[in-house]
C-alpha cells in the first residue's frame, strides 16, 4: 500500500509506485476527493483504479453528512453473478460452445436492446414512487446486458468445472436515478466553495433528497440482481436447448456501484464504493475480455473499509484502444475463447487492461483467491 498526502485527507492506495502514472488524471480526482466537505478518515483506491467522472473508478469514499450521487456512478448496482456449474469443460467442444453462444444471444438482448414485451419476475411487482424511475421500461429492461465492459461467460476452473458468469447493472433505470439526484445536488450544493468540483455535488442528510436518494439506489440494486438472476436463467435454458441441461450451485453475487452506511473506527459512514466491491464472504473480481476472473474470499480489511477490487482496470482509454489496435490484433488476443471480434471495437481487449493476475497479489490483504476461472466463450453487447 501507497499512501500519498497532497490533499486535506491521506489517499491510501493499493498499487505499485509504477501504477500510480497512468494514462488518466485519476490520482488528480482522488486529491480533488480528499478535500469534499462530507469526505472522512481517508480515502482508499483499489489496484484497478482509473478515471471516472468526478470520482476515480476502483475509490471509495467514506462519508458524513450527505451522499455524492457521482460518487456511486451511473450504473448503480453494476456487479456480477456467477456460478458453479454440474459440467466439466471435456462435455462443451468449441462447436457447441459457439452454438450456446448464439443461444444466449438470441435469449439475451445485449448493448441497447430490450425486450420487446414485458417480462416476468418477482421484483417487477415492487412499487416505488420516485420521479427518476421509469416504471414502463422497467419490465423490458431487466433481464438484458447492456454495452460497454458488462458479459456473459462460460468458464472453467481448475479441476475442469463449467463456471456461467455475468455482468451487468442497472441498465437505463439506475442512470436515470444518477442523472435526477445529481442535477438536485448541484442544486442543493453545486454552488458550495469548498467543494473542489461541481461533479463532486452532493445531498445533504438533512434533506429529503438524501433519504430519496438511498431509497431510489435501493432499488436500483435489486434491480440489477434480479436482471442477473433472470440472465443466469437464460444462460441455464439456452445450455439445455442446446441439447446439454445443466444443474448450476447456489450463485455468488457482488455489486461494485453502491452506498452503504456502515461502521468504521467507532464512527457511522456512508461508503460509497465507485468501482469497488465490499470484501466480506465471497467475492467475484473479473478479469478483461478473454482474461482470467477470480472467485476470492474477502478479508474485510480494515484500512480499506472493507474493499478490494472490482475487476483488472483499464490500461488505456476506450478510444485509445479502438484506435491503436488492429483487426488482426483483435482476432489474435482472442482466438483461445470462443468470441466474434467486431471491426472497430476492440476497447475491452485483454491488452487494454491491467494483468489480473497482478491485480489480485496486490491486494493479498484485502482477499484470498478461492478460484481461478479460464474464459471458454464471451457473449458481449
Amino acid at each position: 500500500m501507497i499512501i500519498i498526502n497532497k490533499g486535506k485527507l491521506p489517499i491510501k492506495v493499493w498499487a505499485e509506485k509504477s501504477d500510480l502514472v497512468g494514462y488518466d488524471n485519476a490520482l488528480d480526482q482522488a486529491v480533488d476527493l480528499s478535500s469534499h466537505p462530507i469526505a472522512k478518515k481517508w480515502i482508499a483506491l483499489m489496484p484497478d483504479f482509473h478515471v471516472g467522472y468526478g470520482m476515480p473508478i476502483g475509490g471509495v469514499l467514506a462519508a458524513q453528512g450527505g451522499v455524492v450521487p457521482n460518487a456511486v456512478g451511473v450504473d448503480i448496482g453494476c456487479g456480477m453473478i456467477a456460478a458453479r456449474t454440474s459440467l466439466s469443460v471435456e462435455q462443451l467442444s468449441k462447436e457447441k460452445l459457439e452454438e450456446i453462444r448464439l443461444k444466449i444471444h438470441r435469449l439475451v438482448p445485449v448493448g441497447f436492446k430490450h425486450h420487446t414485451e414485458a417480462q416476468k419476475h418477482p421484483f417487477l411487482k415492487r412499487d416505488i414512487n420516485d420521479p427518476a424511475i421509469a416504471k414502463t421500461a422497467v419490465a423490458h429492461q431487466i433481464g438484458t446486458l447492456g454495452g460497454g465492459n458488462h458479459f456473459i461467460e462460460i468458464q472453467a476452473e481448475e479441476n475442469g468445472r463449467i463456471w456461467i458468469m455475468v455482468h451487468s447493472g442497472s441498465r437505463n433505470v439506475g442512470k436515470k436515478v444518477a442523472d435526477y439526484y445529481h442535477k438536485k445536488a448541484l442544486e442543493l450544493t453545486g454552488n458550495q466553495p469548498k467543494l473542489p468540483t461541481p461533479e463532486l455535488a452532493y445531498l445533504p442528510d438533512s434533506n429529503e433528497e438524501y433519504a430519496n436518494y438511498l431509497a431510489a439506489m435501493n432499488y436500483c440494486l435489486d434491480f440489477a440482481v434480479a436482471s442477473k438472476e433472470l440472465m443466469l436463467m437464460r444462460v441455464k435454458s439456452a445450455f439445455a436447448a442446446c441439447g446439454i441441461p445443466i444443474k448450476a450451485e447456489e450463485p455468488i453475487e457482488t455489486h461494485h456501484n453502491f452506498a452503504a452506511v456502515e461502521t468504521h473506527y467507532g464512527d457511522e459512514l456512508l461508503v460509497h464504493r465507485k468501482g469497488a466491491v465490499k470484501a466480506e464472504g465471497l467475492v467475484i473480481v473479473p478479469g478483461s475480455m478473454g482474461t482470467a476472473s477470480y472467485i476470492c474470499e474477502g478479508l474485510q480489511p480494515a484500512e480499506s473499509f472493507n474493499t478490494c477490487s472490482h475487476g483488472a482496470g483499464r490500461l488505456i482509454s476506450r478510444h485509445e484502444a479502438n484506435r491503436r489496435f488492429s483487426h488482426q490484433e483483435a482476432v489474435q488476443a482472442m482466438q483461445h475463447v470462443v468470441f466474434r471480434v467486431r471491426h472497430g471495437q476492440y476497447d475491452e481487449l485483454p491488452m487494454a487492461y491491467k494483468d489480473i493476475d497482478r491485480i489480485i497479489k496486490l491486494q493479498s490483504e484485502l482477499i484470498k483467491p478461492v478460484h481461478k476461472l479460464l474464459p471458454l466463450a464471451v457473449v458481449k453487447g
